[in-house]
């Protein structure tokens, strides 16, 4: 991101912050995945009769102004018409920043040049483990080893550096933290971490929660730490690190802002304030953060990276948005 881009994205991130409009607007396209994923609920194809088309999206991002916009879902390369969806967000500024969150089972080298002369901005991929466990906890053989083919290749040779990674910590994965930090310099990509939540698929043990667990979490978070004083590698900032493990720690973080600072459009363009409350619908933007006003205030256990990101203090969101010039927000999300 250059300093134009920058400004335009921290001035954009005021404004709406200002006016009670969200900063980051999630459109899930579609809610059905390729994948199977122990920790999320839209594994495997589900009807959906009625779908957004690219020019709803387009009237939503003129209507509500994102700084920045997720492409998510589900698998939001299942979407043939994805490229024009792209195209459809993108306001004459060159906002939103557009973040494609994908498990990259569909991914082909076509399909990277088209979206991104489409207009995405950053590509966030999923890596749950260092090697071929990710493809048992994601239920689709052989996605590691084409992860680990494609991502190198594409990034050698366009150079764009616009593919980072995402890793979602769970019980089953969180001593991993330094391989996955490890493999994500392998294939010369930055790599985020945002935390496990239970709300959307009620399972427990997937949860980060015993003293001995934190104690190690505790270690690779400092080692996350350490290891941002001399690479770029790791994306996430020293605030965010420290809360994500107050999440943990605590069992749940309050202050939630959903459907304020942040909020979801779902594929048939009903709104939901969070995600991880899909059966909570509206139909506007201010009903969401109208409606949601009770379950926000009540509700403290989540904290995925599109809420640590729009929830940081206006001081600390000036200077994260001074510090992205030559880089990219962590608006990466397994949310």
């Amino acid at each position: 991101m250059n300093t134009a881009e920058s400004v335009r994205l921290g001035m954009r991130s005021l404004y709406n912050r200002a006016k009670g409009r969200p900063v980051c607007l999630s459109f899930e396209v579609t809610h059905s995945c390729c994948a199977d994923c122990v920790h999320c609920d839209k594994g495997g194809i589900k009807p959906e009769p009625k779908l957004m088309t690219p020019a709803d999206y387009r009237r939503y991002s003129d209507e509500i102004k994102p700084g920045v916009c997720q492409l998510s879902g589900g698998e939001p390369l299942l979407r043939d018409d994805l490229v024009d969806i792209v195209k459809a967000v993108k306001r004459p500024n060159g906002l939103p920043f557009v973040v494609l969150v994908s498990n990259w089972w569909l991914m082909t080298e076509e399909k990277y040049l088209a979206l991104n002369k489409a207009g995405v901005s950053v590509f966030s991929v999923s890596l749950d483990f260092p090697d071929e466990r990710h493809d048992d906890f994601r239920a689709t053989r052989g996605l590691y080893a084409k992860m680990g083919e494609i991502i190198p290749y594409l990034l050698k040779k366009y150079g764009r550096g616009n593919i980072v990674l995402n890793s979602a910590l769970t019980h089953a994965n969180f001593t991993e933290i330094p391989g996955l930090v490890a493999k994500a310099e392998e294939w010369g990509t930055p790599i985020s971490f945002s935390a496990y939540s239970p709300l959307r698929t009620g399972d427990m043990s997937q949860c980060i929660n015993k003293p001995e667990d934190l104690a190690v979490l505790r270690k690779h978070f400092d080692f996350l730490k350490q290891h941002r004083r001399n690479s770029s590698t790791v994306m996430n900032s020293d605030w965010i690190l420290e809360q994500t493990y107050r999440f943990f720690a605590e069992g749940g973080m309050e202050g939630c802002q959903a459907g304020r600072r942040f909020m979801v459009v779902r594929p048939d363009g009903l709104f939901n304030a969070c995600s991880m409350y899909p059966d909570i619908q509206y139909d506007s933007r201010k009903e969401a953060a109208k409606g949601f006003k009770f379950t926000r205030e009540s509700c403290d256990q989540c904290y995925v990276s599109i809420r640590a990101t729009t929830e940081r203090r206006l001081w600390r969101l000036i200077q994260d948005n001074l510090g992205l010039v030559g880089s990219t927000p962590g608006f990466s999300t397994e949310d």
